[in-house]
């Protein structure tokens, strides 16, 4: 019988945080002789800097230096694996607001105000800003590439039938409670303590090293706890770590870095928008015979994740469904836009997405329901092959949830009830649409998959639990603290979760890929199983019992006929010179990916879902309202089904705003114009769905996860494309052809602009002339 596993614990932090003591870096006492640090940026989205005067500044009242490239030690590169992003820029400047400086100052008021004095001159050139510029210049941040299977033009050009037609989706702004924030303390021999809100501490440690010129173990970097994450702090926390390290080693004094809520949004990446072009062939029963799609993305001007995010839009630009011929091929564009980075999905929903519109523009082109279109192009016994070559073993458990899904959605009797409302309604329309999601599991470069973990169990059974996860309010510090007091059968009031140090477990992974709990609750499970061991090997000695006759569980130990606290066991097994301390590793299994030849096994499992969502919308305004949501996910055995459930709400909303109301408007000049709440409209409570219902599908995890349960983190975001089609759905009602139209985010004007002008009048008369 488990005791913690499986049960729907809170959130470890949960009360403090709704207490708001739940301390982030800002919270953290500032140590004696703090400095806070502003960033000043480019005034032009592309030219050549030609004059930065900082005289002014460095004069300003309370500044204590100013930083350029100029004071780097090291290398002035924040980008992983290539050299074209600058720390500071100091020559050609590449986005509108790209960080040139940075103020030291005795307070943060002294540094913003300081940082407009500085003369800057930028010699102007034109700037791509959105991806038809990017395409026109040619320019890419990396190669073209694609997958191909078959001869697709012959199939399309074969097939009855035949559609085509492009889809824009913008971009997204991560907008974490907690910005960008880094305090960075000098220690003695050019040491460097970092606390960073960032998803990937390893890298925050390599970057910060190498802009000191110093071995990465002359770095730490530390974090407990962000306020969000969602991508946005996987590699974009390391630039502000690095201007704070690089002002501490100038100044000597710990200095923080904590970016405005303007300057985040204009300085730092964000979700990629895509174009997406398309053609498909299909027969009568709408089975897709070939599929041509081009995936063309804004990059911004360098590469970041593009590499990542692009492939994962073509690993899932089959979303659930068999393609017999295809040609997926991708764009990676380059623009004079802020580099644009990880986003929750990873690219995922955007490939998804372009599946979905495909799959609606088949059913509206034969009068079908969407989802027997679904249906009939979804996996399936000898349509299991996906384009880069992976086969879909458990294609039941996808068709099973979304059968399961449609019954208890009441799905056929609402799509009837939708039809008769829209046959008399003449500027109000219904849309419902019920779609799946199948997203890989497990990072695409074979590296990341893997983790450590620290674990040492103290005298009195205390047990301290580090690992190389971050907490960024999914609740992975939870999930892994209730693994381990599975593995010892101990309250998890006895284990201490500390937090994230390069200084405790190395070379880590992000916490990204939707695999925080795969990676790090296994690195732990395995630290305990030998911590474990050793505590059962010392038993079986000291009292002479066969070791299957030990056994632990509720904070106590059974030695044959004798039961022991399990401190007591740990203070004699100390007594007994026994290592209680032990460090865990785990590695994905079963991956490989040949990315030259664009086939192999890059994912561990897939997660499977669905979403049947309803919505209305005002034909003549554009207006539009969430009216029902039904869920049903995969998540294995959940781990903590409160959690989970948790996530999938919030990735639901998340990916809702995406693709309703969340739009980034960037003016012609390359100047971003949404950079404020003032601007840019994030989902509220006011736009959850009133009737929301989340159910977890009931189904083991086939592969041997920890404790046979499936990543929750990303995949939910995909279940809102539902929303998006049964946006579609309604603007294809109110006129048809209009559907395959809409563009993400289908905001009220995007709705409109599908629909085309109403006449409203001729309308309201035909509905009247209509029998009842």
């Amino acid at each position: 019988m488990l005791r913690h596993v499986r049960k729907p614990l809170p959130h470890d932090s949960a009360v403090k945080q709704v207490q708001g003591a739940a301390p982030y870096i800002d919270d953290l006492p500032e140590p004696a002789g703090t400095l806070h640090v502003a960033v000043g940026g480019a005034t032009k989205a592309h030219g050549t800097l030609v004059t930065l005067d900082l005289d002014r500044v460095r004069t300003a009242q309370g500044v204590v230096a100013v930083v350029t490239a100029a004071d780097i030690p090291g290398r002035n590169c924040v980008a992983a694996h290539m050299d074209d992003e600058p720390i500071l820029a100091s020559d050609t400047i590449e986005f509108h607001g790209q960080p040139l400086f940075a103020v030291v100052a005795t307070s943060r008021d002294a540094a913003r105000r300081a940082v407009p004095l500085a003369g800057i001159e930028i010699t102007p050139a034109p700037p791509a800003v959105t991806i038809d510029d990017g395409l026109a210049t040619g320019a890419r941040v990396l190669p073209d590439y694609a997958f191909v299977g078959g001869d697709v033009e012959a199939a399309i050009a074969a097939a009855p039938h035949k559609a085509s037609g492009t889809l824009r989706m913008g971009g997204q702004e991560h907008f974490y409670l907690e910005g960008q924030i880094a305090l960075a303390i000098p220690g003695e021999d050019g040491a460097m303590l970092v606390h960073s809100s960032t998803q990937h501490p390893t890298e925050v440690q390599h970057i910060v090293a190498r802009t000191l010129g110093v071995p990465d173990a002359f770095v730490t970097c530390e974090v407990r706890r962000m306020g969000g994450g969602f991508g946005g702090k996987e590699t974009q926390a390391c630039q502000w770590a690095a201007i704070a390290a690089i002002a501490a080693r100038v100044t000597g004094r710990p200095c923080k870095l904590r970016l405005d809520r303007d300057a985040d949004m204009m300085m730092t990446g964000k979700r990629h928008d895509f174009r997406v072009d398309w053609s498909v062939g299909f027969d009568d029963a709408g089975r897709i015979a070939g599929l041509d799609v081009l995936l063309a993305a804004r990059c911004g001007m360098s590469a970041d994740c593009s590499a990542g995010v692009v492939d994962r839009a073509m690993f899932h630009a089959d979303n659930t469904y068999h393609l017999p011929a295809f040609r997926i091929d991708t764009r990676r564009v380059k623009t004079n836009t802020v580099s644009n980075t990880a986003f929750r999905g990873f690219g995922g929903p955007q490939g998804m997405l372009a599946a979905e519109r495909v799959v609606d523009a088949i059913a509206w082109s034969l009068g079908r329901d969407p989802l027997d279109i679904r249906k009939a192009n979804f996996y399936a016994p000898g349509r299991d092959r996906t384009p880069y070559g992976q086969t879909i073993e458990d294609h039941d458990v996808g068709l099973a949830l979304i059968e399961e899904l449609e019954r208890t959605s009441d799905y056929r009797a609402r799509r009837a009830a939708i039809a008769a409302f829209n046959k008399t309604s003449p500027i109000l329309k219904r849309g419902l649409a019920l779609t799946p999601l199948k997203f890989g599991i497990s990072f695409t470069l074979a590296a990341m998959n893997q983790a450590g973990a620290l674990v040492h169990v103290y005298q009195d059974g205390s047990v301290h639990l580090n690992h190389g996860g971050t907490e960024m309010g999914q609740g992975l510090f939870q999930k892994v603290a209730q693994v381990a007091a599975e593995e010892f059968g101990i309250g998890l009031e006895r284990v201490r979760i500390t937090p994230t140090s390069t200084e405790k477990v190395p070379n880590t992974s992000p916490t990204a890929a939707s695999s925080g709990s795969d990676l790090n609750g296994m690195a732990v499970q395995a630290a305990c199983r030998t911590i474990k061991a050793r505590m059962v090997a010392f038993a079986a000695d000291n009292w002479q019992v066969p070791e299957e006759q030990i056994l632990f569980a509720d904070d106590h130990v059974q030695i044959g006929n004798q039961r022991i606290g399990f401190g007591e066991l740990a203070h004699a097994a100390h007594c007994g010179r026994v290592s209680l301390s032990s460090t865990g590793f785990y590695k994905t299994p079963n991956l490989h990916w040949d990315r030259a030849r664009g086939t192999g096994h890059p994912f561990f499992y897939f997660a499977w879902g669905a979403a049947a969502s309803e919505v209305l919308i005002d034909a003549g305004t554009g207006e539009n309202k969430v009216l029902r949501v039904d869920i049903l996910h995969d998540v294995g055995r959940s781990l903590n089904p409160a959690l989970d459930i948790g996530q999938i709400e919030g990735g639901f909303v998340q990916g809702m705003g995406w693709l309703t109301t969340e739009e980034l408007v960037f003016d012609a000049e390359g100047r971003l114009l949404t950079h404020a709440p003032s601007t840019y409209k994030i989902p509220v409570a006011s736009d959850v769905p009133a009737d929301f219902r989340v159910a977890l599908f009931d189904g083991a995890n086939r592969e041997e996860t920890i404790y046979r349960s499936k990543a929750v983190g990303e995949p939910p975001f995909n279940l809102a494309i539902s929303v998006f089609c049964a946006l579609a759905d309604a603007v294809e009602a109110a006129r048809p052809g209009a559907g395959a139209r809409l563009d993400a985010p289908a905001t009220p004007e995007a709705i409109v602009t599908a629909i085309g002008e109403l006449d409203v009048a001729a309308a309201l008369g035909a509905a009247l002339a209509r029998p009842s």
